[in-house]
């Protein structure tokens, strides 16, 4: 009986251990289930979405930039494929290893590779403009952890030339400065999408885009000519050196059209790496630092003069021997005269003849004139930053300031106003709206848009624009101001300027001086109008001495390379003067 009970006894703990076990492993089932369960059909979405993230990676590109040519169809900006290199800090096995090897392929600071590699973000970018072979090479040495996705930089080949107009594009392909900023809408490339697909090792296998036709950007066509903008950047560098002086400028128009053919400017930068120059060599000063013109003015009051009836000729004016006072201030001439006539006023650049030719005239007239020339008013310049320049009203003007506006103080001008409106003489009277592209290009090479000449408005007749291509010619003979300016076999027709410049307290005493020349050639025909203007040169600083012989080598190397022929003709001004008995 005890053998059967204790048989009994043992098959009733087995069957229970039985059951117990049974049980655990019903209740584990049941856990598993549950929890499948949960993870298929409750967090099925969320899981999928992770899961797909982990070898699926969408990435926005922006299409090829479009190119930019001068007037001559030459590569000025263009567009290079670069890399984008990304990193996945988690898959990477040795960090510090990693920051060192991309930071001598990328010649970046390996500690500052190492902070990014340091985020505890899932993704970072490294570098967006790595070349194709820097790629490669991290590619071979970096296998798992590196993300490359192919995207465009800005190549300016030429690099200084030009650069305030071009301006620059910045790492993410939208225009910053200049005309890439300008046309930017016109030269964006449109967006579109990537995604790349990895496996488990975090290798790619796939890449999908979904890009469109019109990806690309279009391309423009510029006015500027990169021989003659070479032209103009070698000869006012030079002068500035020279001169010991702060700083340049040159512009260079077609009067006819107001296509600009260069706009030069020193110092300058090299957009391909604009973030190591100064930002106030990035603007373009021709648009948006206005300065006193100084006697270039002066022939703005003979045009008044014209205007208003006076003979040119058969009106004098008592020049006070170099000395006229105006209540308590005193108007001097650089060399005193006695009896002079407008010819002679702009001729011999008589600061004491014009203000008494403007006083003949009045404000108003002056005002007038002025205006219609476009001065205080933008010109339309299809680029950023252009400034109005100052003109204050006539009504509030008080005698002295009617007196220094005429002779081109205590009134501001920007470089592209001025140039403009000499222009506009050369153009018998017709003022253009300046321009620095002549087409907008499809990337299939077709014309999109094409931007004719535009007249502005009439500036004056062209009657007065005769007389005063007279007086502008005579101030570039042997006796006149801006004889430096001709070329040999070429005739001028010009106007020096001589501008003293505000100090820090508002003072002209002991000030800086703006050496300016401005005008056009050939005189029958006009091919051009340059402006020059030298800022701050250190001993010499009179227009005619700085200024004037870098218009003769811009205009006379300008010619050359345009093949236009030497023209001496008779000229237009009268050599003996005539004065009453």
């Amino acid at each position: 009986m005890k053998t059967r009970d204790i048989e009994k006894q043992v098959q009733k703990m087995r069957s229970r251990r039985i059951v117990f076990v049974g049980v655990v492993f019903t209740l584990c089932y049941l856990v598993v289930g549950a929890r499948a369960l949960h993870l298929q059909v409750f967090a099925g979405d969320a899981l999928s979405v992770r899961a797909v993230s982990e070898y699926r990676r969408d990435f926005e590109s922006t299409g090829r930039r479009g190119n930019i040519y001068d007037a001559r169809h030459r590569e000025l900006v263009v567009t290079a494929g670069v890399v984008s290199i990304g990193a996945r800090p988690s898959r990477m096995s040795d960090p510090a290893q990693a920051a060192r090897v991309i930071a001598a392929v990328l010649d970046m600071d390996e500690h500052r590779v190492a902070q990014i590699l340091a985020s505890d973000r899932p993704f970072v970018w490294i570098r967006r403009d790595a070349s194709p072979a820097q790629a490669d090479a991290l590619a071979a040495a970096i296998p798992h952890g590196l993300d490359f996705i192919g995207n465009y930089s800005r190549i300016y080949p030429n690099r200084q030339l030009a650069a305030q107009v071009l301006g620059f594009a910045g790492v993410d392909g939208n225009g910053l400065e200049g005309i890439e900023f300008y046309y930017d809408e016109y030269l964006r490339g449109n967006t579109f999408r990537q995604t790349v697909v990895r496996d488990a090792l975090g290798r790619i296998f796939q890449r999908e885009e979904s890009r469109s036709m019109d990806t690309e950007g279009k391309n423009l066509v510029l006015t500027i000519d990169a021989n003659i903008q070479n032209i103009a950047e070698q000869a006012i560098t030079r002068a500035a050196r020279l001169h010991n002086a702060r700083s340049a400028m040159a512009v260079v128009m077609v009067p006819r059209t107001g296509e600009i053919r260069a706009m030069a400017h020193y110092p300058t930068f090299n957009p391909n790496a604009f973030g190591r120059f100064p930002q106030s060599t990035w603007r373009n000063r021709a648009l948006t630092d206005p300065f006193e013109p100084g006697s270039a003015m002066k022939i703005f009051t003979a045009a008044a003069a014209l205007e208003s009836g006076i003979d040119p000729e058969r009106v004098y004016v008592d020049c006070e021997d170099g000395r006229y006072r105006i209540g308590r201030n005193v108007v001097h001439d650089t060399h005193p005269h006695d009896i002079l006539n407008l010819h002679e006023i702009i001729k011999y650049s008589s600061n004491i003849g014009t203000v008494k030719v403007s006083e003949m005239i009045g404000p108003e007239a002056l005002y007038a004139t002025l205006r219609r020339f476009g001065f205080s008013r933008k010109s339309g310049i299809d680029c950023p930053g252009e400034a109005t320049g100052i003109l204050r009203p006539y009504q509030s003007w008080r005698r002295i300031d009617h007196a220094t506006i005429a002779f081109g103080q205590g009134v501001s001008v920007s470089a592209i106003q001025l140039v403009n409106a000499v222009a506009a003489i050369a153009n018998n009277g017709l003022l253009m709206k300046p321009k620095v592209v002549s087409e907008i290009r499809n990337p299939d090479g077709t014309v999109f848009k094409t931007f004719e000449p535009e007249v502005i408005r009439r500036a004056v007749a062209p009657g007065i624009a005769g007389q005063l291509k007279i007086m502008m010619n005579a101030a570039t003979s042997p006796e006149g101001t801006g004889f430096r300016a001709v070329p040999k076999g070429y005739d001028v027709c010009g106007k020096t300027g001589t501008a003293q410049m505000l100090d820090a307290r508002g003072s002209y005493r002991n000030s800086d001086y703006y050496a300016i020349f401005v005008g056009f050639s050939p005189v029958e025909s006009p091919e051009l109008a340059v402006l020059v203007a030298i800022e701050a040169p250190r001993g010499k600083y009179y227009g005619g001495e700085v200024a004037a012989p870098v218009f003769e080598e811009i205009v006379r190397e300008s010619f050359n390379y345009m093949a236009v022929p030497p023209q001496r003709a008779e000229p237009l001004y009268v050599t003996e003067e005539v004065k009453p008995a």
